[in-house]
């Protein structure tokens, strides 16, 4: 009896890290057509790759009511089933993370600039 192998693409979930955000920096800009990003990039926190391909970021954000919210830009199309399990893992990183910028608007605010000052130079 044969048995067929079928590799299966695992999706990677992880943090953010420096070495990330010029690529997700670039890939936000080919995505939405601009030369240079804006307040909308945010401050990536998660990642979702395949294959060590980027996927989708989760991106932190100041809404129209000036509250801490978070933004999934997808950059490849992602089933269904993925976005929202993805949309869940956001979510809960972002309720478990204590830092600043999650919890203070102003310092997000500022975070978020000095970020497109220093990529858009």
């Amino acid at each position: 009896m044969e048995t067929t192998l079928q590799h299966q693409n695992r999706l990677h979930y992880a943090e953010v890290y420096v070495s990330d955000i010029f690529e997700l920096k670039n890939l936000f800009l080919q995505r939405f057509g601009l030369d240079k990003i804006n307040e909308s990039f945010g401050i990536p926190f998660l990642v979702i790759k395949k294959d060590s391909k980027m996927e989708a970021f989760a991106s932190l954000i100041i809404d129209q009511n000036n509250q801490i919210g978070f933004e999934i830009y997808e950059i490849s199309d992602l089933k269904l089933n993925e976005k929202e399990d993805f949309k869940i893992k956001a979510n809960n990183y972002f309720k478990r993370n204590t830092s600043e910028d999650f919890r203070n608007p102003e310092q997000l605010k500022s975070s978020i600039q000095e970020l497109i000052n220093g990529l858009n130079v």
